[in-house]
């Protein structure tokens, strides 16, 4: 047997030598220095001592949960004894929630680590405490049991349960299955939970208390669905008011009131007629048994306003209201609670300029109006408020006579021209060609912008329907009547060319704000160059309408002759000819030859040459006249031998014709 102090040494098999990872064996140790005789054992006795030793300590592994003892205990920490080779402290706070902890108790610890840097077994009673709670609410999870749990506070969106030691949380949906609107009184209360969702990743519990009373809730649903009919009036509670409507809680069952069957009239939020928690009649409109869904009505439990509306009220008839809605095509009138009628723009107004409503009338307005359509059948009014002022349109002719002038507001714009308004009711249009005598104008806006005054002229007036056409150049006079006598076919003037087009030349602008247009190919210099853009050059004038309000231009003239290409008169014998043939033509009875022959003689006239005296006289040869009969007597018409001397041999010719011929026509009338 050893003594003391030799059991003491053998208790551990192996002396580890601090800061030296030298570890020696018991059979080398010196016990000669302990004062003690050295035993010598048995390989077989050394292993027996071996296990027996082995057997005194706890096998440990690294995050598992173990109960210990605790052994120590300070304002700071406790000391757990676990049987391993060295006690593990935990910090005190991990105890609060158990304040009367003594030496002694027996406590479940997670084991973190073994051994830390200074040799030290780290333990946490907090995570074993954790853990367990976790192993538990898992297992409550699966088998769906019902559990207890501590309301600890509020939080967004919901409250904080303390189940098993582990925060959870309940949704605000999961509370109760009607809405809940003050959380805090569920605080500091204890309530029974189901777990309805576990995340493993982040250790995170759902429960729900709604879901213990679903069962319940869903076996009374069906009973009262089993009993509903539709036309049935029931009693129930406002549970929630939406935008959309009223849910009522039928007891167990909810309901929708629609907002179009909470009131005849038009409401435009329910919480107008309806209070939270109030109890109300209702009358059931429609269900549908299988998704749980029941329609109530409210305005149905009493007659409809159409039935209570004066029955002599007729069309013509002039009726009080209050506007309750404003769109662009018209203003609901509401006559009575739920009997309304629909004024349309364009009976708001005279004008036949097109505008909103809104521009009239707005909501809230205690307004007039004249019954134009009632239908009692299809609960349908038609109401108007022009038919309040008279028609201006009835004396237009004698107010606004054409030729006289005004002025108006431009109001809109078109692509053929201007709508104008000349007071209220009356409007007008100016045509785009009626803007202005000399410009070209693509766009009204081009002239003027909305909203501006205009003078103008009276054009035309159409009483029966109700249109005016109005001119604004006509306040002018037309200064295209001065143009002709300025620019005249040949006349030369300075332009500027401002556009070219592709077709069609260029545009060139002249003296007096007028534009013409000279083709393409009158547009070449004299150098055999194109004129180009801002080019200033002179430009002949070609053509000159005033009708069309077009001039033709060409720069090339300006510097190319053109031969003339005017006819050659017709002299000598074969002017006699012709004027023999005219004759011949009047003793007919053709009194239109006159006229032309006329207009021969003073063709010829102008177009034979002077010539200069003969040096010497010789007779010319004359030709004689044809024969022409006149009642059956003949006339010989014979030219006179004329000299050239100063008067050409055809003047003679003519006169005697003319003699002649005036004896015949004299006869013949």
């Amino acid at each position: 047997m050893l003594n003391p102090i030799g059991q003491a040494i053998t208790k551990y098999y192996y002396i580890i030598m601090k800061d030296l990872k030298d570890i020696r064996p018991l059979e080398d140790f010196d016990w000669s220095s302990l004062g003690i005789d050295a035993v010598n054992y048995s390989q077989e006795e050394k292993q027996k001592m071996s296990e027996a030793y082995d057997k005194s300590f706890n096998v440990l592994n690294s995050s598992e949960i173990i109960e210990g003892t605790v052994v120590a205990k300070n304002n700071r920490e406790v000391v757990v004894n676990i049987g391993f080779k060295s006690d593990g402290i935990i910090p005190v706070a991990e105890f609060r929630y158990n304040p009367d902890l003594k030496v002694g108790d027996k406590v479940e610890v997670f084991v973190e680590n073994q051994e830390d840097s200074n040799g030290q077994l780290i333990l946490s009673h907090k995570t074993a405490r954790f853990l367990k709670s976790w192993e538990k609410a898992v297992a409550s999870y699966e088998s769906g049991e019902i559990i207890n749990g501590l309301v600890k506070s509020r939080t967004k969106g919901g409250l904080i349960v303390d189940v098993y030691g582990i925060e959870a949380f309940l949704p605000g949906s999961q509370i109760d299955v009607k809405p809940i609107r003050d959380y805090d009184i569920y605080v500091d209360k204890i309530m029974e939970f189901k777990i309805v969702k576990v995340n493993h990743e982040y250790k995170n519990i759902v429960v729900s208390h709604k879901a213990l009373i679903e069962d319940e809730i869903e076996a009374q649903k069906a009973e009262i669905m089993a009993g509903l009919e539709k036309g049935q009036v029931l009693e129930g509670v406002v549970k929630n008011i939406t935008s959309y409507g009223v849910f009522v809680d039928l007891g167990g069952v909810d309901g929708l009131i629609h907002i179009t069957d909470v009131s005849w009239g038009r409401v435009n939020h329910p919480d107008e007629v309806v209070q939270l928690d109030e109890k109300v009649k209702v009358v059931i409109l429609d269900f549908d048994e299988s998704k749980k869904r029941i329609a109530l009505g409210l305005k149905q439990l009493t007659p409809h306003p159409w039935e209570a509306l004066n029955a002599n009220l007729q069309p013509g008839d002039k009726v009080k209201g209050k506007v309750v809605v404003v769109a662009d095509y018209g203003a609901f009138i509401e006559i009575l609670p739920g009997v309304e009628g629909l004024i349309h723009v364009t009976e708001m107004s005279w004008s036949q300029h097109l505008r909103t409503a809104h521009d009239f009338l707005k909501v809230g307005d205690e307004i007039e109006a004249v019954i134009l359509t009632l239908d009692r059948e299809e609960r349908k009014m038609s109401l108007g408020i022009k038919q309040l002022m008279p028609d201006p349109w009835i004396n237009i002719a004698e107010k606004y006579p054409v030729g006289s002038k005004h002025e108006a507001v431009v109001r809109n714009f078109t692509n053929f021209g201007i709508f104008v308004e000349l007071e209220e009711g009356i409007d007008g249009l100016i045509h785009i060609s009626d803007l202005s005598w000399s410009k070209k104008i693509k766009h009204p806006a081009e002239f003027t912008k909305v909203g501006e005054k205009l003078k103008v002229v009276v054009l035309e007036v159409n009483a029966e329907t109700h249109k005016l056409s109005l001119g604004h150049k006509q306040l002018e006079d037309n200064p295209w009547d001065v143009f002709e006598s300025i620019f005249t076919v040949g006349s030369k003037h300075k332009g500027t060319i401002v556009s070219i087009q592709d077709k069609g030349g260029a545009i060139i602008a002249l003296p007096y704000g007028v534009e013409g247009i000279c083709p393409r190919a009158q547009l070449q210099k004299e150098d055999r160059s194109k004129a180009k853009l801002d080019d200033q050059l002179d430009f002949v004038v070609r053509e000159f309408s005033k009708d069309n309000k077009k001039i033709i231009l060409s720069h090339t003239k300006t510097w190319k002759q053109e031969e003339p290409t005017e006819e050659k008169p017709v002299t000598g014998a074969a002017a006699v000819k012709k004027i023999n043939e005219a004759v011949d033509r009047t003793t007919l009875g053709d009194i239109d030859a006159l006229a032309s022959l006329k207009e021969e003689m003073e063709k010829s006239e102008s177009a034979v040459p002077e010539k200069k005296p003969a040096k010497r006289t010789k007779k010319a040869d004359t030709p004689k006249a044809e024969t022409v009969e006149v009642k059956e007597e003949p006339v010989e018409a014979k030219a006179e031998s004329v000299e050239a001397k100063e008067e050409p041999v055809e003047t003679k010719a003519e006169e005697s014709v003319k003699e002649e011929t005036a004896e015949q026509t004299e006869n013949l009338e």
